[in-house]
């Protein structure tokens, strides 16, 4: 599968430090670090979504088996609402992404990745 399992790998990775961010500090008060800690979440959230989209072209049948249509479309729109607006990016949809929706994209990407081993 060209390098669908090294993507795969690269999105856990960013889902890892954002969680190592999140764990040394509250969600809030990370947001609102605009020197070191914002930035990096939302560069973080910017690039799972341009990864979990170039998978997605690369194979759409892998995504939609593994019901992932979802996470790619919000996180490819947060990736370009960060990446077109920054500083009107809506905290409180990052915040609910961090709190709810990183940990199940986490789970099916394990199960994908358990397919590439």
């Amino acid at each position: 599968m060209y390098n669908i399992c090294d993507k795969i790998d690269f999105v856990l990775e960013k889902i890892s430090l954002l969680e190592e961010i999140l764990k040394e500090n509250k969600i809030t008060f990370a947001l609102k670090d605009e020197k070191v800690l914002k930035p990096a979440i939302l560069m973080h959230l910017m690039q799972i979504g341009e990864s979990l989209n170039s998978i997605y072209k690369k194979s759409p049948e892998l995504i939609k088996k593994y019901d992932l249509e979802d996470a790619v479309k919000g996180s490819y729109n947060v990736r370009n609402f960060i990446a077109h607006d920054y500083e009107g990016v809506n905290l409180a949809i990052i915040e609910m992404i961090l709190r709810k929706e990183i940990s199940k994209l986490k789970t099916k990407l394990k199960r994908v990745k358990n397919e590439c081993e």
